[in-house]
């Protein structure tokens, strides 16, 4: 299947948490998206693999995404290397994205940052005759480059390069971070606290959004890093907001 958008995570709720609100919009406009999580959280102190496995096929539902799969790479030790990169590789080849969305190159958890660059790295070799890789039934896949990789912005905060109206879609956003029953808003009775599952922390979420959102002048968006240069056909592509 070709998407137009890829969006890829290491731990299974990366993609709620950080860009959801854009993949439900450009669903929306008509586009197709796919998300990979490359590995399964098992690490994580609440939940199971096999419950994040469920929670993912559920927010993945609510937002309507295309196609949802896992690597299964290692919780907190997958490795920037060749075997690794040549898994990104064939999911890069498979999908064909022009835009693949990835965690960002640095955050506060190491595995956001080594996902970041292992995609951003997997996404150029993608595009070298070659390297030779192979889909599901054996057959050779023809080499692939997206236009733009874009690092969503996580934990720590990062000035944006592109920013995107999310506020038609908000709830929607938040609805498929809510589907990580076991990750946020934890209750009383349900298992040991963590970092991210305080209602601290789910208002600090809907507060990025608000943040983000007046940087250009909307309720709510999310926020992008970029190496590339971004380009646009012609200046209508641009929101322009009334001061």
């Amino acid at each position: 299947m070709k998407v137009d958008i890829l969006a890829i995570g290491v731990h299974p709720d990366d993609v709620e948490l950080s860009c959801s609100g854009t993949l439900a919009k450009e669903i929306r406009n008509g586009k197709k998206v796919a998300i990979v999580d490359l590995t399964r959280g098992e690490l994580g102190t609440r939940g199971t693999a096999e419950t994040r496995d469920q929670e993912a096929q559920e927010a993945a539902r609510i937002l309507g995404v295309h196609a949802r799969e896992n690597l299964g790479m290692r919780d907190g030790f997958f490795v920037n290397d060749e075997a690794h990169q040549k898994q990104i590789i064939q999911i890069i080849r498979k999908y064909q994205p022009s835009i693949i969305l990835a965690n960002v190159l640095h955050d506060r958890h190491p595995d956001h940052g080594r996902a970041g660059q292992l995609v951003r790295d997997a996404a150029f070799l993608s595009g070298l005759s070659k390297i030779e890789t192979s889909d599901e039934s054996g057959s050779p896949q023809a080499r692939w480059r997206p236009a733009y990789v874009l690092h969503y912005i996580q934990d720590n905060y990062y000035d944006p390069d592109l920013v995107v109206d999310i506020t038609d879609v908000f709830e929607l956003r938040m609805a498929s971070i809510q589907a990580y029953k076991t990750q946020f808003l934890a209750q009383d009775n349900d298992g040991p606290k963590t970092y991210i599952s305080s209602p601290e922390f789910f208002d600090s979420i809907i507060g990025r959004c608000r943040l983000m959102g007046k940087r250009i002048g909307v309720k709510y968006a999310e926020g992008f890093v970029t190496e590339k240069k971004i380009g646009v056909a012609n200046l209508s592509s641009l929101l322009l907001n009334e001061t």
